[in-house]
């Protein structure tokens, strides 16, 4: 990299992309939440890749062409890394939307550290320090107590609304793509996996679209008010948030770029509150509490942060 006074220049640039990057993944949450009555979620989630692709393939084609063999041997590896992230992933987001609030989708999606911690010991052996079990303890009975809405009858009378485990189901998905993507790294340049990814993640979700379209939902109108929320789920917690999040991690290092994950679900109730009308109650700020001090027991107990800086969400 280059040496001089640039870094120092840069710290600025990194720093604003990365208050950018939390903002732009709460838009994620609210405008998928404020859109899914006009585009069904899986429209949204393919409709979001096609559009990415189509700006990034141009750039990425001769990448992957130059990498071809490397892709043709982590094939199979390479699907499935796809299938959790880009396929799984925001699909999932996106249908969650459906029966949940945006600011419920924000805190939950806030504990993915947790689930890649949680994975990693399961999966990898990661060896987990006791301050960090109580870190993962902690958080989960924070994401119960969003789930539960503060009344612990919404569980044990299984009455949870379907996005919010359809949200922790997403968490999980993006959880086991960051601990398998450690198990089976691929040789690519960054660019390049996250083109491919996103090219085979199209794949995946193309048969679900399919018949969502056909025996569902029937699609959506193209409209202008339509087209602009797909446009915001493909350029800004897509592409832009994922070059801001990838220069931050070379910049200052992932641990210090993660601190900012944090800020998700903060942008996320004050945009939900100003567009939808959605309220903070009681339970969002306990459950908020206890996912937050369970975040930092985790993940800054001894343990490195994951870096997220392979694909956007």
């Amino acid at each position: 990299m280059s040496s001089g006074n640039s870094p120092a220049r840069s710290l600025p640039l990194t720093y604003a992309g990365l208050v950018l990057t939390p903002l732009f993944w709460a838009g994620n949450a609210v405008v998928a939440r404020g859109t899914v009555d006009s585009i069904p979620p899986l429209s949204m989630a393919f409709w979001r890749w096609v559009i990415a692709l189509a700006i990034l393939l141009p750039f990425a084609w001769p990448g992957i062409w130059r990498h071809r063999g490397v892709i043709r041997q982590h094939l199979g590896s390479m699907l499935m890394l796809a299938t959790f992230s880009v396929g799984a992933f925001n699909s999932l987001l996106y249908v969650a939307a459906v029966t949940t609030t945006a600011t419920n989708i924000a805190l939950i999606n806030a504990t993915i550290p947790i689930f890649v911690s949680l994975l990693a010991w399961i999966i990898l052996g990661d060896r987990t320090r006791p301050i960090q079990a109580l870190g993962i303890g902690l958080a989960i009975f924070g994401i119960l107590t969003v789930v539960a809405r503060g009344d612990l009858s919404v569980l044990t009378g299984l009455e949870a609304q379907p996005g919010d485990l359809i949200m922790v189901a997403a968490v999980f998905s993006w959880g086991l793509f960051s601990v398998l993507l450690r198990r089976q790294a691929v040789p690519l340049p960054g660019f390049t996996f996250l083109s491919t990814q996103i090219l085979l993640g199209t794949l995946v979700i193309l048969p679900f679209y399919l018949g969502d379209l056909l025996f569902f939902s029937g699609g959506f109108k193209l409209t202008r008010e339509t087209a602009l929320p797909l446009a915001y789920f493909a350029i800004f917690p897509g592409i832009l948030a994922y070059s801001f999040w990838n220069y931050a991690v070379h910049s200052i290092g992932p641990s210090r770029a993660a601190i900012f994950i944090y800020l998700t679900p903060v942008f996320a109730s004050i945009l939900a509150g100003i567009f939808l009308g959605e309220s903070l109650g009681l339970f969002h700020i306990i459950g908020g509490a206890f996912i937050l001090a369970g975040l930092l027991l985790a993940t800054r107990a001894g343990r490195q942060v994951p870096d997220y800086s392979k694909l956007s969400r």
